[in-house]
């Protein structure tokens, strides 16, 4: 890649309580509502930040073995009861995980994918950011993502598209957006979504 993707200082912890609080904000008539994400409600979107917030922890621990080794296409994720406070647990001890140094050295797994552990570090800022993105559309709440975090999630989106000729996201087609629109949307467009989706669009 191009792009700088991230480096071993980038501290996941304010990403990770931005998108804590978003989840608590999540009203329960909501659940079923759509997302930006294709055939996930608010419901397994949220399952499916539970779950990747359980494999990158165990990645940057290099525990190696189901939760690392499952592939997120597996199964439509889904919650269960009391997952506001799991998720917010999870999404701590990830934070923590990813604050030891050598989460970011050496090879590790995430999603049954083996990949360094630097490379895997950026992969969970651009998931905790453009799922924090996805989740605030959906649910009707104001986002601004954690700044390092979201340069980290753009250079890794961009060298992906740099890499396939910008036709071919991370998740998608990429969505032409302006080259002076704030950075949260050409990330977005990148990670192969419309930055003007809407919930009451759908």
């Amino acid at each position: 890649m191009t792009h700088e993707t991230t480096t071993a200082t980038l501290d996941l912890g304010p990403q990770a309580r931005i998108l804590a609080r978003l989840a608590d904000g999540v009203r329960d008539d909501r659940l079923a509502d759509p997302t930006p994400c294709p055939d996930l409600a608010v419901r397994n979107l949220l399952g499916h930040l539970t779950g990747l917030a359980v494999a990158f922890r165990d990645a940057a621990r290099k525990d190696l073995g189901p939760t690392t080794d499952t592939s997120p296409e597996a199964s439509v994720p889904d919650i269960g009861p009391g997952w506001r406070e799991e998720l917010a647990k999870v999404l701590a001890e990830l934070a923590d995980a990813w604050r030891e140094p050598g989460a970011w050295t050496g090879m590790t797994r995430a999603g049954g994918i083996d990949l360094p552990g630097e490379v895997a570090g950026a992969v969970v800022a651009d998931e905790l950011v453009i799922h924090g993105w996805d989740l605030a559309r959906a649910t009707g709440q104001e986002y601004t993502p954690d700044a390092a975090a979201l340069r980290a999630a753009y250079g890794l989106l961009a060298g992906a598209a740099e890499e396939s000729d910008r036709d071919q996201g991370m998740f998608g087609p990429v969505v032409a957006v302006p080259a002076d629109a704030p950075l949260l949307e050409r990330a977005v467009g990148l990670s192969g979504r419309d930055p003007g989706w809407s919930r009451t669009a759908q």
